[in-house]
């Protein structure tokens, strides 16, 4: 009989706890500075297409230095470069929380500050995306990153919540205050980390365009990782309903900034819970592209059930199945990702895979912003949802590589 494995053991190593819990902290940071961006946008504006430029404010640098970030986490150490970024966002929030004390702050303002964190993250998000491995032993990987976004999700359910409160208390500068705290304390923890986070040798990696196109040709040549990183920019592309979630709690929902902030938390009650169950069940999932496929199709279902609903608790929990269902394909597919990945190539694969699991929503962002001013946003979110179930239905027919995945060794 196989010994019952506990669903947080890789959390007795020391370097994955202490990392773990200090990018939690600064992803609650990270989560209320959204919730107040969105909020404060739409204050100033009243308008849901200036919402849409935060997605295109997120979405340039993305395009134009994702894969230079992944380059360079390829090249460099990944432990200065994640400490020179998140020093880079804790100024950044610092610039933020000043201009709004002294009532400086204006769109325009905002939107240049966002194309900055963009950029800072295009270099720390495969840097962040590549360290993982390093921290545990393999056989314990799917566990970790099962916790690593169980604890993105507990931040995610968390950093809003307390931002709406906040911003309904206190006021928005202390949302930006205490995010630049959070970048604090998780610089704090890398600097604890005496593990190396680069096995591979980085002077065999070249700054030029041919080790770029290097890891693009990875992505292209290995079917399961194009055909989920297709899944990710349609599902977010399509499916994302986050940056509209001011236009719900003022006009639809008429539940003010507290109810937003449980608005923005909610899908991520449904992702700590994915991130319970596949943490628990990592050894014994199997046909991990079928379960990919179905946590979609509840994804997608519960997208068009928030647009339509008018009811508060109801719109709650749509948003916590929506959350379930995502997370859940998320973990395999981060799994599937860096088990198949050499370690010389993940930060490009990381900074391929950033281009579309980020430039989706963003995108999606800008659209969703766009559209819910033509149509209104329960209808941009309704036919968001139906887009998500249209793709995963041609990718299921069409994509034999996704359908039939069962990788073995993604199992303890």
């Amino acid at each position: 009989m196989r010994p019952k494995i506990s669903p947080f053991i890789v959390l007795k190593v020391t370097h994955f706890r202490s990392y773990l819990f200090g990018a939690f902290i600064s992803e609650i940071g990270n989560q209320m500075q959204t919730v107040a961006v969105a909020w404060q946008v739409y204050e100033l504006t009243r308008n849901p297409a200036s919402l849409g430029l935060i997605g295109l404010a997120n979405f340039l640098p993305i395009i134009a230095f994702s894969l230079v970030g992944g380059l360079v986490a390829d090249k460099v150490d990944r432990k200065k470069l994640l400490i020179f970024a998140q020093a880079a966002q804790l100024i950044l929030a610092i610039i933020l929380f000043a201009m709004t004390v002294f009532h400086l702050i204006n769109p325009l303002m905002i939107y240049g500050i966002l194309v900055l964190v963009a950029t800072s993250q295009s270099f720390s998000i495969p840097a962040r995306q590549s360290v993982l491995p390093h921290l545990v032993p393999k056989q314990y990987f799917m566990n970790a990153v099962s916790l690593n976004v169980l604890q993105f999700q507990g931040a995610t359910m968390i950093g809003p919540a307390v931002a709406g409160f906040l911003i309904g208390g206190v006021g928005i500068s202390a949302v930006y205050f205490l995010n630049a705290l959070s970048f604090l304390f998780f610089i704090g923890t890398l600097f604890t980390l005496n593990v190396s986070l680069q096995k591979h040798d980085a002077g065999e990696v070249e700054f030029s365009l041919a080790s770029i196109m290097e890891g693009i040709k990875f992505v292209v040549k290995t079917p399961i990782l194009y055909n989920t990183m297709i899944l990710d920019f349609s599902a977010t592309f399509f499916g994302t309903a986050t940056i509209l979630m001011p236009v719900f709690a003022q006009d639809v929902l008429h539940v003010g900034p507290k109810g937003l902030g449980l608005l923005y938390s909610a899908p991520a009650i449904g992702g700590v819970l994915a991130g319970l169950l596949v943490s628990a069940l990592h050894h014994k999932i199997k046909h991990q592209g079928k379960v990919i496929i179905g946590a979609l199709t509840v994804y997608g279902l519960a997208t068009i059930g928030f647009g339509l609903s008018k009811i508060f608790p109801l719109s709650i929990l749509f948003l916590i199945m929506l959350g379930f269902g995502d997370m859940v394909s998320t973990i395999i597919r981060n799994t599937i990702r860096q088990m198949i990945t050499p370690d010389h190539l993940r930060g490009r694969m990381a900074s391929v895979m950033r281009i579309f699991f980020q430039g989706g929503p963003q995108l999606g962002d800008m659209e969703a912003g766009f559209l819910a001013k033509v149509i209104g946003g329960p209808a941009s979110v309704v036919v968001g949802g139906i887009g998500v179930l249209a793709v995963l239905s041609v990718l299921t027919f069409k994509g034999k590589a996704l359908r039939e995945y069962h990788g073995k060794d993604l199992a303890v």
